[in-house]
């Protein structure tokens, strides 16, 4: 893992992604550990004047926007329970972590934060080139936002442990092979000290 990273936080925004209620209670475990250190990473970010970007899955009444030929969407169409994690409490963001005024809420369909949303525009439009990623699930979210961002140029970091997965084999493989060759990837102590360095 990286320990000498540094941050232009002024080009800077962090992406928590999916960390809505009912997910972490499926995904994170244990729970507490990962919200204490994903509210760790938020507050850093936020301390040292970086942009913070709340990405959140959610659907319209119905789903319309979900297409039968997506095999992993369709299925949660078909499922009135598991529509249920997304909505009500379970879909808001774990209050742990809060959204502040100054956040930015980016609402998506897909598994990458970019796919079908405004998040390119709006990172455009603020001048960002530095993208630090985390989220819920690791396979999912962060794999997918990481590749998109990827082939966007932008720079990318990765906070780890603020990353979870059911798979934890397949999480071990992301962290530690793949996407070290997209980015850095970071511990949450790592990024805290980073953002030290940068002030």
């Amino acid at each position: 893992m990286a320990n000498d990273a540094s941050f232009d936080v002024t080009r800077t925004a962090l992406l928590a992604m999916d960390c809505q209620t009912g997910i972490v209670s499926i995904y994170a475990e244990p729970q507490q550990d990962f919200i204490a250190r994903a509210s760790r990473a938020i507050r850093a970010a936020r301390a040292a004047g970086i942009l913070v970007i709340s990405v959140q899955v959610g659907f319209r009444p119905g789903l319309p926007e979900v297409s039968p030929r997506n095999k992993l969407f369709a299925a949660l169409k078909s499922s009135p329970q598991h529509q249920k994690l997304f909505q009500g409490a379970a879909g808001e963001v774990h209050p742990e972590l809060g959204i502040e005024p100054t956040d930015v809420v980016v609402i998506k369909h897909r598994i990458s934060a970019f796919a079908g949303t405004d998040l390119d525009m709006v990172l455009r439009a603020k001048g960002i080139e530095n993208l630090v990623l985390f989220g819920i699930a690791t396979s999912g979210v962060v794999l997918s936002t990481l590749v998109d961002a990827s082939d966007s140029d932008y720079k990318i970091t990765v906070i780890q442990d603020c990353c979870a997965d059911l798979d934890l084999g397949l999480h071990a493989a992301l962290v530690e092979r793949l996407f070290p060759q997209r980015g850095e990837v970071l511990t949450t102590g790592e990024f805290e000290a980073a953002l030290l360095r940068a002030r």
